[in-house]
């Protein structure tokens, strides 16, 4: 019977982590600015509250970015990160970031990635190179690169435009 309860106890914890870190995912589904599926980019995506209470949800850092700008009277209260692993979020502020490195990033040329643990971290670093830099290093990047990137973004966009079947007979 106690094994029972005590498994009964894990899974109902279990359930609620499960759900608990979805809970951004289903509040904001996708990126307001790009219209990405927060749920497929887990692993990149940002969620931002403020403090009045607001929140947004963000495919990447780069996305981030643009409201962090487009907001500026509001102050972010927490920022939190998806977990490059494991998809959980986490402290964006604590995490320990990657910057650059062969694996292509969401929404920049110049990839950000964000991982709990520094061992994670280091592992991505051997595998895919790139340099270790913290959250304010990571976000000063993404707004360095938002040119590059939101041009590079237009002009992909307008190619997709041009090769798609023009509407009627």
């Amino acid at each position: 019977m106690k094994k029972l309860i005590l498994v009964s106890i894990f899974v109902l914890a279990l359930v609620s982590i499960v759900f608990a870190s979805g809970a951004d995912i289903e509040k904001h589904p996708s990126c307001t600015y790009c219209g990405m599926d927060r749920a497929i980019y887990a692993h990149s995506r940002v969620l931002i509250e403020y403090d009045d209470g607001s929140s947004f949800g963000a495919c990447s850092l780069h996305c981030a970015a643009v409201d962090l700008a487009n907001n500026i009277d509001k102050t972010p209260k927490t920022i939190g990160v998806g977990d490059y692993n494991s998809k959980k979020l986490i402290d964006a502020e604590r995490a320990f970031w990657v910057l650059g490195g062969k694996k292509p990033g969401v929404m920049t040329a110049n990839a950000k990635w964000a991982f709990e643990e520094k061992s994670a971290a280091e592992k991505f670093l051997k595998e895919n190179g790139g340099v270790l830099v913290t959250f304010d290093e990571a976000i000063k990047a993404t707004y360095v690169d938002m040119y590059q990137d939101t041009k590079q973004i237009r002009e992909r966009r307008k190619m997709k435009r041009s090769q798609m079947p023009k509407g009627g007979p």
